[in-house]
């Protein structure tokens, strides 16, 4: 049986740090989670950094994972629960994503433009703040246009099938 559970754990898109950079944690979750991943701990709760130690081609924590993992869902998965989207078509999508995103992830190590930070979705941020002020040595060249063009092009289908923007 297709249902929705197979096709978060096909997509992965919210553990890997495309669509979401962390997950807040209550009090009550941490002795567990401290268990099985890396946790930044802040006041009484906890938070884990995107992407997930605990992903990998898949949630390896799926039966204990946050209660905020547990009760997020996309536009994507949303329209799936709808019969909007069929599994294949689902799938196709989170595809595409995926290949948009890695290409990106190329360009980046081509241009060797130093970010901080380990979670794509905090590296569209900081980015995006390259982008704006256009002082990074790179901004005026073809190559960090077309990059940007690409950066574009997946926060458009992250918008629209998603729900999510990253830039």
């Amino acid at each position: 049986m297709i249902d929705s559970t197979n096709l978060c754990l096909s997509c992965g898109l919210c553990c890997d740090g495309t669509l979401i950079g962390f997950v807040q944690l209550s009090h009550e979750e941490l002795p567990v989670l401290r268990e099985l991943t890396d946790i930044e701990e802040a006041s009484r709760d906890g938070v884990l950094i995107q992407p997930c130690n605990k992903y990998c081609d898949g949630c390896t924590i799926y039966s204990d994972r946050p209660k905020q993992c547990a009760s997020y869902d996309c536009e994507l998965l949303k329209a799936f629960h709808r019969k909007e989207l069929d599994y294949t078509s689902a799938i196709e999508t989170i595809e595409v994503a995926k290949q948009r995103k890695s290409a990106i992830e190329e360009k980046l190590a081509l241009l060797q433009i130093k970010l901080q930070s380990q979670s794509f979705y905090f590296k569209m941020a900081e980015l995006r703040k390259l982008y704006l002020k256009n002082e990074h040595e790179l901004s005026k060249t073809p190559d960090f246009k077309d990059l940007i063009a690409d950066i574009k092009q997946l926060d458009s289908l992250l918008s629209k099938e998603f729900g999510v923007t990253i830039f």
